[in-house]
């Protein structure tokens, strides 16, 4: 991982001060347009294992053909858009609105609404399925479903208010990611999750596993409801995702070029997928053009990515109390992240430590010591800021709206979060 591409990485970094994070990506929105397609990744000549969806050298100097060919799909997609697809340019004297105060009122009875969804006359299982649904979470994944909900709308010449179906998915997304957290928690033997007891602690393992798995089947009839088999279909293939991925991340490949790869398959499978889906059904109820879809698709999952790799990174810069959740908690269930993966490059003793799932005594804190000493955070950082460039590429290509440039500005905030 420390070819061309990551020296590149290393070279933007450094043409980022002197202007906010916001407005480095937004200028360089303009300028990044070789960045196409889905991020995959290629195994060709000179090519080993980088993601393709971000740039190479080859792409770089290619960058003013891409860039005059999207500008063209740009105008297409949207006529208005006569110059560029930079945000700003369209947009020059309109501070983009507080993504939470922008999603608020429709997300104002959405736990009451779920606590609906889980209602049973059995006491102990409601308190379990009512636990994580106090109206404290963030809400994160629900309010990016609203705001493309309502962006992609007004994109397709409707009115900006949601469809009852498009309210009913983000109520889905946040069931579907609350049950994979209340799952995870058992397997990983976690005793605090969002500041507070985990429901494992509290209630034990088999009624947790009952309760993630009545949440789950309570967001199933939810999603039946809709009535849409392709929206069934989407976020179907979320908890297959979510399961994937926790296998995954129960093995780890010894082949360091296949490490990064690993790494980041998994996190779109745990993380990004539920993003990304979520925002693809809601854009399959109010238009049938595939390529919104696809635009949808991409702004999710470019955004779940960066929010992982951004956790990943506060895994080792924040304390318990801003986390709500022990500090080194990868390390200690013996998971390597990003941070981890880049600062083998400058401590190869890392590579042991990781294929035995930092499993020695004081692997822990030696690997600890060995990131904080390396440029593995600052590259995480600079590779979630890359994702979040390609998210904003992505959703610069709608109509513009104030809920598609808060969802631009919920980039910078997934980037500069501290908890």
């Amino acid at each position: 991982m420390a070819g061309p591409w990551w020296r590149q990485c290393r070279r933007w970094s450094t043409n980022c001060t002197g202007t906010t994070l916001f407005e480095t990506l937004w200028h360089m929105n303009s300028r990044s347009a070789s960045t196409l397609g889905r991020t995959s990744w290629s195994s060709g000549p000179g090519n080993e294992k980088r993601p393709s969806g971000l740039p190479s050298e080859t792409n770089l100097k290619s960058l003013h053909l891409t860039s005059s060919i999207t500008r063209h799909k740009f105008r297409l997609l949207d006529p208005k858009l006569q110059t560029s697809c930079c945000c700003r340019t369209i947009h020059s004297d309109a501070k983009p609105k507080d993504p939470f105060t922008l999603a608020q009122k429709d997300l104002k009875s959405l736990y009451d609404d779920i606590r609906k969804e889980l209602f049973v006359s059995k006491e102990e299982l409601k308190d379990l399925c009512d636990y994580y649904f106090d109206g404290k979470g963030k809400a994160i994944r629900p309010m990016i479903v609203v705001l493309m909900a309502r962006a992609l709308n007004i994109h397709s010449n409707r009115a900006g208010d949601l469809l009852p179906g498009q309210r009913a998915i983000a109520m889905i997304s946040e069931m579907i990611h609350t049950a994979s957290l209340v799952h995870d928690d058992v397997i990983d033997g976690s005793d605090k999750r969002r500041g507070k007891r985990t429901i494992n602690e509290m209630w034990g393992e088999r009624k947790a596993i009952l309760a993630g798995d009545f949440i789950l089947s309570a967001a199933s009839m939810a999603l039946a409801r809709i009535g849409n088999i392709t929206v069934v279909k989407v976020l179907s293939q979320v908890i297959e995702d979510l399961v994937r991925g926790e296998f995954m991340q129960l093995g780890s490949k010894e082949n360091e070029n296949e490490r990064f790869k690993h790494y980041l398959e998994k996190t779109f499978k745990k993380t990004a997928s539920l993003i990304a889906n979520s925002c693809k059904a809601v854009s399959i109820l109010v238009n049938s053009d595939p390529e919104v879809h696809e635009i949808a698709y991409q702004y999710g999952k470019n955004v779940g990515i960066a929010f992982q790799l951004v956790d990943d990174v506060l895994d080792f810069t924040s304390g318990a109390s801003q986390l709500g959740k022990p500090s080194a908690a990868d390390l200690k269930l013996g998971l390597a992240t990003g941070p981890v993966l880049f600062a083998c490059q400058q401590f190869p003793e890392l590579h042991a430590m990781i294929m035995r799932r930092f499993s020695s005594k004081g692997d822990v804190d030696r690997a600890w010591q060995y990131v904080l000493q390396s440029d593995g955070v600052q590259q995480t950082n600079f590779l979630a800021q890359r994702y979040c460039q390609e998210a904003i590429r992505q959703i610069s290509m709608l109509r513009p709206s104030a809920e598609r440039d808060a969802l631009i500005r919920l980039t910078e905030m997934v980037l500069t979060r501290d908890k």
